[in-house]
């Protein structure tokens, strides 16, 4: 008697799991330095959801930080988008704030998705949506620890919010999630699966993704770039953005 097939959502789920644990593994063998460590979690991670995914769902493509890309995938209307290891310096410095992502758009939307934070033993995904814990005070927004963006900064003096530095992009929008934080704003420049899974993961729990002039996230671009973001409760995603046309007009 054969199993029943996983949904999507299922799917990213065990595989986001799955390479978390994995990651966990080769973490704490010991064996390998920072350096080494990341590249060598990287190759693992990507290794095992590419094949798991091309077992599971052979007709769609793929789009992966660790795989070149040929292009094939602009004619399709399933692409899995995935960041086998969201965060490989704070993997390699022995942290909890990184992720694995898994993320399903289709025609150029992030439908689907999951995002693991191994080092906190959590598995956040867009099936099983919870109820976000209220709002800080004063606000928190997440940062970059080592690249704050100029513009979170300016928004946050401007709120009079607080700025938490964290690790990877998926930490960062599920700290949301996870009662740490209210705003995620970034500006510096993405790759698509830097938000693809989170911004599906949390657009699943109502709340507002955006690029931050409030245009919407697209996905499965040629260039497979997106160079800013705004994830946050929606009460705030209207003064956030009318803070961010003010910022750009600023001298």
């Amino acid at each position: 008697m054969s199993a029943t097939p996983l949904s999507d959502a299922e799917l990213a789920a065990q595989l986001a799991l799955g390479a978390g644990r994995l990651l966990m593994q080769v973490r704490s063998s010991g064996l390998l330095a920072q350096q080494a460590l990341g590249k060598a979690g990287d190759a693992v991670s990507h290794q095992f959801l590419l094949h798991a995914l091309r077992h599971a769902r052979p007709g769609d493509a793929v789009l992966s930080e660790e795989m070149n890309d040929d292009g094939a995938r602009l004619t399709q209307q399933r692409v899995w988008i995935i960041d086998p290891v969201d965060g490989t310096r704070e993997y390699g410095e022995d942290r909890s704030d990184w992720a694995v992502h898994v993320a399903l758009a289709i025609d150029g939307e992030a439908s689907v998705g999951a995002v693991a934070l191994p080092g906190l033993d959590e598995v956040l995904r867009s099936d099983q949506a919870r109820t976000v814990p209220t709002p800080g005070d004063p606000l928190r927004m997440v940062v970059s620890r080592t690249r704050p963006a100029k513009e979170a900064v300016a928004i946050a003096e401007k709120l009079g919010a607080k700025l938490v530095a964290m690790g990877s992009a998926g930490a960062k929008a599920m700290a949301i999630l996870r009662g740490e934080a209210d705003i995620y704003l970034h500006s510096g420049g993405q790759y698509e699966w830097d938000s693809a899974a989170p911004v599906a993961v949390a657009r699943a729990h109502g709340l507002h993704c955006s690029r931050i002039d409030g245009s919407a996230l697209r996905y499965n671009s040629r260039e497979g770039k997106l160079p800013d973001l705004l994830i946050c409760r929606n009460e705030h995603a209207a003064p956030v953005l009318q803070l961010l046309r003010e910022v750009a007009r600023e001298p």
